[in-house]
C-alpha cells in the first residue's frame, strides 16, 4: 500500500478531505441532518430514528466525532451527541469556498 503523502497538500485541503470523507456515507448524512433538525443534544437512542443497528450507528458517530463535526458527553448510562458548532462552521466555510470557486470553461473538453 502506498503512502498518502498528505504532507504535500495544504492544511485546508487535508481538512476538507477529512470532512468530505466523514460525510461520505448516507447514514452519517442522516445522523447530521437529524442532529441539526433537533437543535439540541440528543441523548435518546438513534436506533429509533434510523434503520440501522446500534453498533452500526455507534461506528458512524465515532467517525463524525473523530473529525470534530459532532461532540458527545457521557450522562449516566447514555451518551449525548450534538453538532460541534465551531467545527461545523469551519467545515461549512471550507466546503462553500470550494464550491464557489469559478469554473474555467475556456478550451474545456
Amino acid at each position: 500500500m502506498g503512502v498518502t503523502k498528505t504532507q504535500n497538500f495544504t492544511d485546508t485541503q487535508n481538512q476538507l478531505a477529512a470532512y468530505a470523507k466523514a460525510i461520505a456515507h448516507p447514514a452519517r448524512v442522516a445522523i447530521l441532518q437529524y442532529l441539526l433538525k433537533q437543535q439540541t443534544c440528543i441523548c435518546s437512542n438513534l436506533v429509533e430514528e434510523l434503520p440501522l443497528a446500534q453498533a452500526t450507528i455507534s461506528q458512524h458517530l465515532k467517525e463524525l466525532k473523530a473529525v470534530g463535526l459532532i461532540k458527545g458527553e457521557i450522562e449516566g448510562t447514555s451518551v449525548c451527541y450534538c453538532i460541534n458548532e465551531p467545527v461545523w462552521e469551519q467545515a461549512k466555510d471550507i466546503l462553500l469556498n470550494l464550491f464557489t470557486l469559478p469554473i474555467a470553461t475556456k478550451n474545456c473538453c
